[in-house]
C-alpha cells in the first residue's frame, strides 16, 4: 500500500555518509520532532534528478527554511558513497543525502518500482513530501518517469 497524507513514516535504518564513513541513521531520528522537506529520486546521477530535481531543492534551501523547514532530505535507492559523491558534485550543501541501499524504506512506503529493464533494479518513484514529526502532511507522488509535481516550487507553495 502506498503511503499517504496522515501516515507515519516507517521506522527503520537508512544510511548517510559521515566524516568517519557510512553510518546508519534511523528514520525516527531523521524525521522525529521536526519539519522535514524530503524528496526522493529514482537514482543519483540520472538526467532529470541531476539537471532539475536536486538543483531545484538546492536553490530553494533558504526559502524552505524561511517557511519553517528544519531539514531537507534527498533519498535514493543508492549506496551512501554514491549519494555523498553526488551531493558533493552538485554542491548540495545542507541537504542530507540519504541512501536506502536495499530499498527497504522505499518498499515499506509502497513507492518502489522495478527498473530492471533499464539495468537499474528496484528504485523509488520520484516524490516530494513534508514530514511533520514523522507523519506525512503533504505528498507529491509522480507517475513513473514523470517530473510534474515533486519539484521544490510545488512543495514551497504547500508550506
Amino acid at each position: 500500500m502506498t503511503i499517504k497524507v496522515g501516515d507515519k513514516l516507517p521506522e527503520m535504518d537508512l544510511m548517510e555518509m559521515t566524516e568517519s564513513g557510512p553510518s546508519k541513521v534511523s528514520s525516527a531520528d531523521l524525521f522525529g520532532g521536526k519539519k522535514v522537506a524530503m524528496f526522493a529520486v529514482p537514482g543519483a546521477y540520472t538526467p532529470t534528478c541531476s539537471a532539475k530535481h536536486l538543483p531545484g531543492f538546492i536553490s530553494s534551501m533558504d526559502a524552505l527554511k524561511g517557511k519553517g523547514v528544519d531539514t531537507v532530505v534527498c533519498l535514493s535507492v543508492n549506496d551512501p558513497f554514491v549519494m555523498a559523491a553526488w551531493g558533493k558534485e552538485q554542491s548540495a550543501g545542507e541537504i542530507r543525502m540519504i541512501a536506502d541501499p536495499d530499498a527497504a524504506f522505499t518498499k515499506a512506503m509502497g513507492v518502489d518500482f522495478d527498473a530492471s529493464g533499464a539495468g537499474l533494479g528496484v528504485r523509488s518513484r520520484r516524490y516530494s513530501m513534508i514530514v511533520d514529526n514523522g507523519s506525512v502532511s503533504q505528498l507529491n507522488l509522480e507517475e513513473t518517469g514523470g517530473f510534474e509535481v515533486s519539484d521544490a516550487d510545488t512543495l514551497l507553495g504547500q508550506l
